[in-house]
């Protein structure tokens, strides 16, 4: 994996062949971040609604891109990074949150997405 340099972490672009390409979250990065938008000090989960942990490398590449930052460390569990958004990262959650939930989006993914979270409420 090539490391951006601190001109495109800095404007959240990356380049490739000298073209920039826009950063985007992946799905799982992105359920992670808006999981932040509610808590206080966008304090980030350690565990997803399965009760399972999230993968180390979701953090750290969140992190990476500046959407998240290490909080403090866990005395009783030293491995668990504990983290909260940043100003890029609340960003990113609130545009990723308002594509979720706008109009224009295909009446079955609504479907499946209130299924979905009816079964987990």
């Amino acid at each position: 994996m090539d490391r951006l340099s601190p001109t495109a972490q800095k404007l959240g672009t990356e380049t490739h062949g000298g073209t920039a390409h826009r950063l985007r979250p992946t799905a799982t990065q992105l359920a992670w971040l808006s999981r932040g938008l509610d808590q206080a000090g966008g304090k980030l989960p350690l565990f997803d609604h399965y009760g399972q942990r999230y993968d180390q490398r979701t953090i750290r590449s969140c992190i990476e891109h500046g959407w998240a930052e290490p909080w403090f460390k866990n005395p009783i569990k030293p491995d668990w990074l504990v983290c909260r958004l940043t100003k890029e990262g609340r960003q990113v959650a609130e545009a990723g949150e308002a594509l979720a939930h706008s109009d224009e989006e295909d009446p079955r993914d609504a479907r499946v997405r209130d299924l979905v979270d009816d079964l987990f409420v």
